[in-house]
């Protein structure tokens, strides 16, 4: 008799263990290491597009002043593993601005712009708020710090910045007109990327 419930007291234990880790591991799927950020996005049928810009060719003429693009973030909430990575995979003339954990929208200093001779003042400007900020991006034409001058054209790209704290932190394109809808007054063009801590 002891020997069956010393076997059934191992089995229980053994089965505990295994739907716990289970569980955890089932837990860990929901934090990636790396995850894929849209940070604006080309659209062909955008309404703001001129006759000639349509179809959208940019090999032969790339649309200015912002026609072709939605001034948006998909997605605009990720989860992330403490020292993992985001990809802000960029459409457009937009500048990625961090935000230490626990900043939102209201508390970013709109009225701070980054002087012309640093970034265009095309869509109200390159806002320039360094509280909390932890990442900025390069603006998306610049010749400041180059020697000697030379203007850097940067429409797209990649930008991909590591998380190593948890927190919850404010991602926002940091030129004023996307960041903050010009007709509304409303925040736009903003996310967040949750970072929980490693178990």
């Amino acid at each position: 008799m002891k020997r069956w419930t010393l076997l059934m007291i191992g089995t229980l234990a053994f089965i505990g263990i295994a739907l716990n880790a289970s569980s955890a591991k089932a837990d860990d799927k929901d934090r990636q290491e790396n995850v894929t950020v849209s940070f604006g996005l080309w659209d062909p049928n955008k309404s703001d597009l001129l006759p000639a810009e349509k179809p959208l060719d940019r090999l032969l003429a790339d649309p200015g002043m912002g026609r072709g693009v939605n001034d948006v973030i998909i997605p605009d909430k990720v989860i992330i593993k403490e020292g993992g990575a985001v990809n802000f995979i960029i459409g457009g003339g937009h500048v990625v601005n961090v935000y230490d954990d626990g900043t939102k929208p209201e508390d970013i200093d709109t009225s701070i712009i980054e002087p012309a001779a640093n970034c265009p003042t095309t869509a109200g400007g390159v806002i320039n708020d360094p509280i909390n900020r932890i990442y900025r991006g390069p603006c998306f034409s610049t010749n400041f710090g180059t020697t000697p001058s030379t203007t850097i054209v940067r429409r797209d790209g990649v930008e991909v910045v590591q998380f190593t704290k948890p927190g919850t932190f404010l991602v926002i394109c940091s030129r004023l007109n996307h960041f903050i809808n010009s007709t509304t007054g409303e925040f736009q063009m903003f996310g967040f990327v949750k970072v929980l801590r490693r178990k």
